[in-house]
């Protein structure tokens, strides 16, 4: 399967997943606004603040998504992977303010002395909450992981946070039936620290791409599994990679038989290059560097 193919079979899924996401954050966000400023619980309007947050966070993957597809040019030769990484990049900022923002004014309320009364609107909406959110997260993260979508991943997180961020206001009630007054504050503080810490790892991850660091582990060593097996390359040496969006860029440079004409030898390099295609699940960008087996080129 060529690179190009399997690049739009990742973006194929990943809108598809992506706009189940829209859908579910609309009908949760409605259902949290409406029930939070009907009973007055600031952890639940907020909790609805930030599924509706995730609809722009969903925008902002399908926009990556789409850039990051677009076909290698004059002014990009290696192709425009880096917008799903700048996409990555939105969603965690945009999951740090609306992170601060909950504390903000969950802060505020406790300054004010306010109180929220338990009600058991509270209760069902943040257990509808964690079950389409966790279901969510984890649709999401599959795709993401089996695309190597950063953008995608974010917003996997991106739900879990709101996951979590029910949990927290369903700790909340429980903090209110038990005669605590601001349960309520203190659950959307909880919230709001775990939607920054989330937005944080996510910024983490993606200036190590940007910064071009190598691909994960396991994948190098695949990569290396599949040089050793090729009966043709004596010897290998300088490999390197790195990430561009979805995409692994890498080059080798491979020792063969020095008696090899040049048609048997550039062989060898296609075979290396197709078998590396097929092997590696992600799209690929592979150069090779042929060099004869001798003393001088060996590292």
């Amino acid at each position: 399967m060529a690179s190009s193919s399997k690049n739009e079979m990742a973006a194929g899924q990943i809108r598809a997943v992506t706009y189940l996401g829209m859908g579910v954050n609309i009908g949760l966000s409605a259902l949290k606004v409406v029930i939070g400023l009907s009973v007055s619980s600031l952890s639940l309007v907020a909790d609805g603040i930030h599924s509706l947050s995730d609809l722009v966070t969903d925008v902002a993957v399908l926009l990556g998504s789409h850039l990051a597809a677009r076909k290698p040019d004059r002014t990009h030769p290696y192709g425009h992977g880096r917008m799903e990484t700048f996409s990555a990049l939105i969603v965690a900022l945009i999951l740090i303010a609306v992170g601060s923002a909950m504390i903000y004014y969950a802060t505020m309320s406790i300054a004010r002395n306010e109180s929220t009364v338990p009600h058991w609107g509270i209760l069902g909406v943040a257990l509808i909450s964690i079950v389409g959110k966790e279901g969510l997260y984890l649709v999401t993260k599959r795709v993401a992981v089996k695309s190597h979508s950063p953008a995608l991943y974010a917003n996997a997180w991106h739900h879990r946070s709101d996951a979590l961020s029910s949990v927290a206001v369903l700790v909340g009630y429980v903090l209110l039936r038990f005669g605590f007054d601001h349960g309520d504050q203190v659950a959307a503080l909880a919230v709001g620290l775990m939607i920054i810490l989330v937005g944080v790892k996510v910024i983490g991850d993606s200036l190590r791409e940007l910064t071009e660091g190598a691909v994960d582990p396991k994948t190098v060593a695949h990569i290396k599994e599949v040089i050793n097996a090729d009966e043709g390359i004596r010897q290998w040496h300088r490999l390197r990679t790195r990430t561009v969006g979805r995409e692994v860029f890498l080059d080798v440079h491979i020792l063969v038989d020095p008696a090899l004409k040049v048609a048997a030898a550039h062989e060898i390099s296609e075979r290396l290059e197709r078998t590396l295609d097929e092997e590696i699940a992600r799209p690929v960008n592979i150069t090779v560097h042929i060099e004869p087996d001798l003393p001088l080129f060996r590292k």
